[in-house]
């Protein structure tokens, strides 16, 4: 019955469409609607970068008696022999509850499964914050959600300074010296040369969250002097934005003297061997993290102790983390949420908008175990076009056709013009959360400005009327349009559809396209695939449209700023070069590129303004993305935990397993629970089964 019915709206499409690409344009683009007011968002209490921490030596260090009767016993070297010359020291006077104690567990409930521990090469450990919790990077960006407006800027991590050369052309950083591995292996800048020469530089492999050449700046370059210091050198002066790209997660070595050996260029192995050479199974891999995988049990949990070589200590001298142990639950994302609410998860990031009500109504308990605290409007979901008509994801007849389609600026004005975007965010939830997004730079952010936003209202007349100007009839009657008769054989447009199966709001918003797009006459087929096979899929080109949510670059502006354009061949998920490496920009996008490319080479504050308001312009008048919701994010986090910033986003510059700094958090001693599976243990050696005991 449903087909028939299509079949006659297809009829009566048909019959009107000629009348309709005859008239007028009767819905003029405009400017978004302002975003609903939102009482519930925290504000964060905005501090300098030093209020936070320093990098000192103190006079006397601390750590857990169990950890310290390891030492006692010769089973682990003195404390100050394990830091750093001059540790990373946080302040108390910035830890929203003060200094912390020891003890205790974070349980998080996650969807990702992990596939090995070779994120340099491309493995997922199971996202959740556990390549957060392991994972260490030359700068930081997370905790910037709380930074003053004018010191904005990376903050030092395992670089603990740096400084340009008077021509703005080199710039040189200091590593954190003496620092080790979990395993007590020293940190040197033979673990960032191996990340950058054997795995940023090699075209062979891909690291986790896409770290590239271009990702520093095309042509740039890098030299270890010494142990402690390392030279990059970039063709711009001054290109402070690459700074943020040594952040999470694309510039964080991992430990050279595990897999070095394994590396094609140093063994025999293939490139695949050596992506999948250390497997989940492997436990106690050494990390820079404040917490080291002791125990995997698939489909059921990881579990990650303390690292007692961990280079990091609060203002008193304790060595930090404080918290004992982390879990991963391996169940689903929306399990994570309703675990976290119950009280039997401890954190979640609320971002699958569907919960909210719910979520919000078992919180307002006063007996709930578990509080909300919701952020800006940092989540944001864009239907994305594949722009390549260059054969990249090496498309058939039908694929080709339909990028050549995508390439049309008024069949994508058609599409925008086809989505309610008020109908899409009130499916998903009713209330003051959802925004109209048209796409790029979201409202309410530093860079915003509306007056530079093109917003294509909902009107199927409008849109109708354009997709028969490109040249689209439904010429076989069955109430899908047809391609030209030269194109594709005239077959019906029919255009794949790709979204991430693990969160049901790409799902839900991907329908929502899918029977907006009915009316048209276009047949857009589900394409739901979970995990690292959408990941493989996306990166390889191989989707016609595809729902994604966005990247810190449209928040922030300042982090990741090369991926706001297709600023270099594997850069865009939605433009790459072809087989033959080259490029086939459109104009406005090349124009775009060239905005980005002159934001990045300057520091004036005005400029920077000026264009992003001529970026945000192209992006939201051609539509290299066309917008579909924007809204806010919620940290439900069990309230026995303190030290939790106030305001802290789910996601701006980094997730907020990152923002809330996990490694100052602490749980009271009285509100202490018998969570931890392995008391009063340590990782054992690299390889081994589990944890050690005395």
């Amino acid at each position: 019955m449903r087909k028939h019915l299509f079949a006659l709206g297809g009829a009566s499409l048909l019959l009107g469409v000629s009348l309709l690409a005859a008239q007028a344009q009767t819905v003029a683009p405009t400017t978004p609607p302002e975003p609903p007011k939102f009482d519930a968002q925290g504000t964060p209490n905005f501090v300098g970068i030093s209020d936070i921490y320093e990098y000192k030596a103190l006079p006397e260090y601390h750590e857990p008696d169990y950890v310290k009767a390891f030492e006692d016993a010769g089973k682990l070297p003195p404390l100050k022999d394990r830091l750093p010359k001059e540790p990373l020291v946080f302040k108390a006077s910035n830890m929203p509850d003060g200094i912390g104690v020891y003890g205790d567990v974070m349980r998080h409930v996650i969807g990702g499964r992990p596939e090995g521990w070779n994120y340099m090469a491309g493995q997922s450990q199971g996202w959740g914050g556990i390549d957060i919790g392991t994972m260490e990077c030359l700068t930081r960006t997370g905790p910037l959600f709380e930074i003053k407006a004018e010191e904005l800027a990376p903050m030092p991590n395992l670089a603990k300074s740096w400084e340009w050369s008077e021509d703005g052309h080199k710039l040189t950083m200091h590593l954190i010296e003496g620092a080790k591995w979990s395993d007590g292996v020293p940190f040197t800048s033979e673990d960032v040369m191996f990340f950058w020469q054997d795995n940023v530089l090699d075209p062979n492999v891909s690291p986790l969250n896409g770290a590239s050449p271009e990702t520093f700046g095309v042509g740039t370059t890098l030299e270890a002097v010494d142990d402690y210091t390392i030279v990059w050198t970039f063709k711009d002066a001054f290109p402070r934005q690459y700074i943020y790209q040594m952040a999470y997660g694309t510039f964080c070595p991992g430990p050279a003297h595990i897999f070095k050996p394994l590396h094609p260029k140093y063994s025999s192995n293939t490139y695949d061997q050596y992506k999948n050479a250390i497997k989940p199974e492997y436990m106690n891999i050494p990390v820079m993290g404040a917490w080291v995988p002791v125990e995997y049990r698939p489909d059921d949990i990881v579990v990650m102790r303390r690292n007692p070589y961990y280079w990091k200590v609060d203002d008193a001298g304790n060595q930090l983390p404080y918290l004992n142990e982390v879990h991963y639950r391996l169940s689903t994302w929306a399990d994570r949420d309703v675990q976290a609410v119950a009280g039997t998860g401890d954190f979640s990031n609320l971002e699958q908008a569907e919960s909210y009500v719910e979520a919000l109504k078992r919180s307002a308990d006063p007996n709930a175990p578990a509080r909300l605290q919701f952020g800006a409007r940092t989540i944001g979901y864009t239907l994305y076009p594949n722009l390549s008509g260059n054969g990249w994801g090496e498309p058939d007849a039908r694929g080709q056709a339909v990028r050549e389609l995508n390439r049309n600026e008024d069949f994508r004005k058609a599409i925008s013009y086809a989505l309610d975007r008020q109908r899409l965010g009130e499916a998903l939830v009713k209330g003051p959360f959802t925004a109209i997004y048209p796409g790029g730079l979201y409202a309410g952010t530093t860079y915003y400005d509306k007056d530079s936003t093109v917003y294509y209202p909902y009107s199927l007349d409008d849109a109708k009327a354009l997709l028969e100007k490109v040249g689209l009839k439904d010429t076989d009657g069955n109430g899908v349009l047809n391609f030209p008769a030269g194109t594709a054989g005239g077959a019906d447009v029919e255009i794949t559809l790709l979204a991430n199966a693990d969160y049901q709001t790409d799902k839900n918003l991907a329908e929502g396209v899918i029977a907006m797009m009915e009316p048209l006459g276009i047949r857009v087929i589900a394409n739901f695939l979970t995990g690292t096979q959408r990941d493989a899929t996306e990166q390889s080109g191989k989707f016609d449209w595809r729902v994604a949510r966005n990247g810190a670059e449209l928040i922030a502006v300042v982090q990741n700023t090369v991926a706001l354009a297709p600023t270099g061949p594997q850069i865009s998920n939605s433009h790459r070069a072809g087989t033959d490496g080259t490029m086939d920009l459109l104009p406005f996008e090349q124009e775009m590129v060239d905005t980005v490319n002159a934001f990045i080479a300057t520091d004036d504050a005005a400029k920077r303004t000026e264009l992003m308001k001529t970026y945000q312009k192209l992006y939201t008048e051609h539509l290299f993305g066309i917008g579909l919701t924007q809204y806010p994010g919620a940290l439900i986090i069990n309230k026995r935990f303190a030290n939790i910033p106030a305001g802290a986003p789910i996601f701006m510059f980094n997730w907020a397993e990152d923002n809330i700094i996990r490694e100052r958090v602490y749980v009271p001693a009285d509100k202490q629970q018998s969570y931890e599976l392995h008391p009063d243990t340590l990782p054992g050696e690299p390889g081994s089964a589990g944890p050690v005991k005395l």
